[in-house]
């Protein structure tokens, strides 16, 4: 796959990057070697590699899914400047 200077234009004009005549078309060069690369990638044979998130291994760290805190809707509506029944009251914002 090419990518030619239209391309590069386009891309630009859809990221809202303002990119001159000469920044497009040394940017088209760039992105054909980029792509050039990725294609390379596509030669190597990954048959029986498994696929992994890390190439250190590690265990996700978990915690007890357990409340540890509560009951405490009086004291955070204490800092409110206007409540009913443990719930914030706050001013209409919509018609």
């Amino acid at each position: 796959m090419s990518v030619d200077t239209d391309t590069v234009k386009r891309v630009a004009r859809l990221a809202r990057i303002r990119v001159s005549e000469d920044d497009a078309t040394r940017m088209t060069g760039e992105l054909n070697a980029i792509l050039g690369f990725v294609e390379q990638l596509d030669e190597v044979n990954i048959d029986g590699v498994e696929p992994l998130n890390s190439v250190v291994e590690q265990t996700m760290k978990k915690r007890e899914d357990a409340v540890t805190d509560g009951n405490k809707a009086g004291e955070i509506i204490a800092n409110a400047p206007a409540s009913e029944d443990n719930f914030f009251i706050v001013p209409k914002v919509v018609e």
